[in-house]
C-alpha cells in the first residue's frame, strides 16, 4: 500500500458549539444577515476611527504615529486592556523557554506548514531560513508572499521551500508605509486616495492567504492542505483563515507587537494633554512610562483594526463564512487569545520583558547564509583590496524622495570623514557619482558576505540589515525612514553599537560626518564587536523551530492509527483522528466509508466571543 494521500480535505466551516479537536459545520449566514453585520460594524468603526484620528498625525522625523491623548483616558485604556504592572521591566533570562527546550523534545508528525509573510525582502529572508530548517526536519514548507520574491525564495532555499504568490506589490506597500506607519491610514492618505489603492491590495492579499492554505502548487498541481500556519502581523488574514480551517496559528515577527510595559510600540508615540503650561503644568494625571508603554500597543491594535475592519470583515463573511467582528472583538484578538508568538531577535539586544508570558518566546535572529557560493566581481574585489576597509551605505527597499540630494549628502559626508565607501543603490536609487579609489557603487551583493569586509554600516534600520550588521560586529549608523526603523536605531544606540539614529528628513552632511566618526571610535567598535560575538554564538533559527514545535497542539494532531503521521480526518463514530494514509487504507479495506469522515479541526479560535 502506498502512502498516497486522500484528496485534500474540502474546506469545512466550524460550528459555534464545537468542542476542540472534532469536525463541525458553522451555521451558514444569509446574505441579509451578513450585510447587517457588516453595516453595523462599519458604522461603529467610522465613529471610533474619526474620533481617534482627529487627535493623531504622522511625525516624519520619528516615523511614528503621534497621538494626543488625555492622561486619564490612558489609565482607563490600561485597565480595559488588562494591564497589571510588572515587577521590574526585563527578566534576567528567558527561563520558561530554556526549560521547555531542555525538556523532552516533542514528537512532531510530518506537517504541511504554511509561512505567510507580507513585507519587503528583509521581512521575507529570515523566514526562508526558518522554512529550510523545518524542511530539513521532513516537513513540507510553503512560503506565501509577494510574486516579486518568487525566484529569491526558490533559489535561496535550493527549492526546499515552495513559493506561493499571495498578491500585493512590496514596493507599493513600502511607499504606503512611509506615509502610514503599520498600514494605519492617516488624514493625508484618506484625502489623496492612497487608501483605496491600499484597500484593493489588502483584499488581494487576504484572498491570497486563504488560497495559500488550500490551493495546490500552481506549477506542479501537487495538492496542499496546511496543517499549521506561521505568519507575521502585516499578513492580517492569519487568524481569520486559521479560525475558518481549524488549524494552529503561530505568530512571528522581527519587531515587538505584543503589549508590554518595558518599551512602547515601535510605531506609536503618545503625547499627553495636560492643564496649564510651564511651572503651572498639571502632571498629576499623566500615566507612568510603564502604563503609557502598554497602552501604546492597545492603541496601535485599535487603530489598525478600525482602519481595516471593513475589508477584513467582508473577507470573513463573504470568503470564509465567519461572522463579522466588532471593534471590541476584533481589536487585540491575537493577544487576548494568547496565540503563540516567536520574536526573532537576539535576547542580548532586547531581553524578554517580564510581562510577556510563556506563549511568547525570543529566539535569536534568523540568519540565511547567502554568502557560501558568492564570488565578488573583479572590480569589487580590487576595490576592497586597494585600501582600508570602507563603510557601507544602503537603504534597501525604502524609496528615497530625492535620491540626487541624498547621494550628494552621503558623498560629501564620507569625504569630510576621510573614509572610503560602498554605496548600494537598491530601490532607493542612490548613486550620482562614478566609482573611484574611495567610492564604489554596488549592485546586488549578499550582506552576510559584504559586511565582513567593511568597517561600519550605514542603513535604514530594517530588522534584517540591523541583525547582519550586529552579527558581524560592525557599528551601525541608522537613518530611519519609517516604522520600526527608529526602534532598531534606538536599540543599537542603547547597546553602544552605534550613534543615535538620524531621521532621514534630518540627515545632513554635518550630522552624518559626526555619526561616521563616532561609529569608528574605539568605544563603539568594542561594543559592536562584543555584541557580534554573542549573536554569533546563538542559533536563532533552531530556537525558532523549537518554539514552534513546543506550542503546537500535538495531542490533537497525531493520527491515532499511525502516530508518526499527521491527522487530517475525524471519524465521529469511533471518535478517532486519522491520517490521510490511515483513512485511505480503512476505506480500501471496507471498514469505513469516505462519507463518514469529516476534515479534522486541531485548533479552535473564539474570536467573536472574547
Amino acid at each position: 500500500m502506498s502512502d498516497k494521500p486522500l484528496p485534500t480535505p474540502p474546506y469545512s466551516l466550524v460550528d459555534e458549539n464545537q468542542t476542540q479537536g472534532g469536525p463541525s459545520r458553522r451555521p451558514s449566514y444569509t446574505s441579509t444577515q451578513t450585510d447587517s453585520y457588516l453595516r453595523k460594524a462599519d458604522e461603529e468603526a467610522e465613529l471610533a476611527y474619526d474620533d481617534l484620528l482627529s487627535n493623531a498625525h504622522f511625525e516624519k522625523s520619528t516615523g511614528k504615529l503621534k497621538l494626543d491623548i488625555d492622561g486619564k483616558d490612558v489609565h482607563d485604556l490600561a485597565e480595559s486592556a488588562g494591564l497589571k504592572e510588572a515587577e521590574g521591566v526585563y527578566g534576567d533570562s528567558d527561563e520558561d523557554f530554556t526549560s521547555s527546550i531542555a525538556a523532552q523534545q516533542p514528537r512532531v508528525p510530518r506537517l504541511n506548514i504554511l509561512i505567510l509573510i507580507v513585507g519587503s525582502r528583509g521581512d521575507v529572508q529570515p523566514y526562508i531560513a526558518l522554512g529550510m530548517r523545518l524542511a530539513e526536519d521532513g516537513h513540507r514548507v510553503r512560503l506565501g508572499t509577494h510574486k516579486e520574491f518568487r525566484d529569491f525564495v526558490r533559489e535561496a532555499s535550493s527549492r526546499k521551500v515552495e513559493f506561493f504568490d499571495i498578491g500585493g506589490d512590496p514596493r507599493e506597500l513600502m511607499a504606503y508605509m512611509v506615509k502610514n506607519p503599520g498600514l494605519i491610514p492617516g488624514w493625508k492618505s484618506l484625502k489623496s486616495g492612497d487608501v483605496g489603492k491600499n484597500t484593493k491590495m489588502l483584499k488581494e492579499i487576504l484572498a491570497g492567504t486563504f488560497r495559500a492554505c488550500v490551493f495546490p502548487d500552481l506549477e506542479t498541481q501537487i495538492p496542499f492542505s496546511a496543517n499549521a500556519i506561521i505568519a507575521n502581523p502585516p499578513c492580517f488574514g492569519h487568524i481569520h483563515v486559521a479560525e475558518a480551517l481549524g488549524i494552529p496559528l503561530h505568530m512571528s515577527f522581527t519587531m515587538p507587537w505584543s503589549p508590554t510595559t518595558a518599551f512602547p510600540h515601535p510605531l506609536v508615540d503618545l503625547q499627553f494633554k495636560t492643564k496649564g503650561k510651564g511651572k503651572d503644568k498639571d502632571v498629576s494625571e499623566e500615566p507612568s512610562p510603564q502604563t503609557s508603554n502598554y497602552v501604546s500597543y492597545a492603541l496601535a491594535d485599535h487603530l489598525t483594526w478600525l482602519g481595516l475592519q471593513r475589508v477584513i470583515n467582508k473577507f470573513r463573511c463573504k470568503t470564509l463564512g465567519l461572522p463579522a467582528l466588532s471593534s471590541h472583538s476584533g481589536t487585540g484578538v491575537i493577544h487576548r487569545l494568547k496565540i503563540p508568538y516567536t520574536y526573532c531577535w537576539s535576547p542580548a539586544l532586547i531581553p524578554k520583558p517580564k510581562d510577556w508570558k510563556s506563549n511568547i518566546d525570543i529566539s535569536g535572529f534568523y540568519f540565511l547564509d547567502l554568502s557560501t557560493e558568492y564570488t565578488p566581481p573583479p572590480d569589487l574585489a580590487k576595490f576592497l583590496a586597494s585600501g582600508p576597509a570602507p563603510i557601507y551605505i544602503g537603504f534597501g527597499s525604502v524609496p528615497v524622495k530625492d535620491p540626487v540630494k541624498m547621494s550628494q549628502i552621503l558623498l560629501e559626508a564620507v569625504r569630510k570623514a576621510g573614509v572610503r565607501v560602498l554605496i548600494s543603490a537598491g530601490w532607493a536609487g542612490l548613486g550620482g557619482a562614478e566609482s573611484s579609489d574611495d567610492v564604489f557603487l554596488l549592485g546586488n551583493v549578499p550582506h552576510d558576505w559584504l559586511f565582513k569586509h567593511v568597517s561600519a554600516v550605514c542603513h535604514h534600520g530594517g530588522a534584517g540589515t540591523t541583525a547582519i550588521g550586529l552579527a558581524n560586529g560592525r557599528p551601525s549608523i541608522i537613518v530611519p525612514f519609517f516604522g520600526d526603523q527608529v526602534f532598531w536605531g534606538n536599540m543599537v544606540h542603547r547597546a553602544g553599537a552605534g550613534p543615535e539614529p538620524i531621521p532621514a528628513d534630518r540627515l545632513n552632511v554635518e550630522n552624518l560626518t559626526m555619526a561616521i566618526q563616532q561609529a569608528l571610535s574605539k568605544e563603539t567598535l568594542t561594543a559592536a564587536g562584543r555584541m557580534g560575538e554573542i549573536i554569533r554564538s546563538e542559533d536563532g533559527v533552531q530556537r525558532g523551530v523549537d518554539s514552534f514545535y513546543h506550542k503546537l497542539p500535538l495531542d490533537r494532531m497525531h493520527c491515532e492509527v499511525r502516530p508518526d503521521l499527521v491527522a487530517e480526518w475525524y471519524y465521529e463514530s469511533l471518535d478517532i483522528r486519522l491520517s490521510a494514509f490511515a483513512a485511505a487504507t480503512l476505506i480500501k479495506s471496507g471498514r469505513l466509508k469516505s462519507s463518514s469522515l469529516e476534515p479534522l479541526r486541531s485548533a479552535e479560535y473564539r474570536t467573536s466571543r472574547v
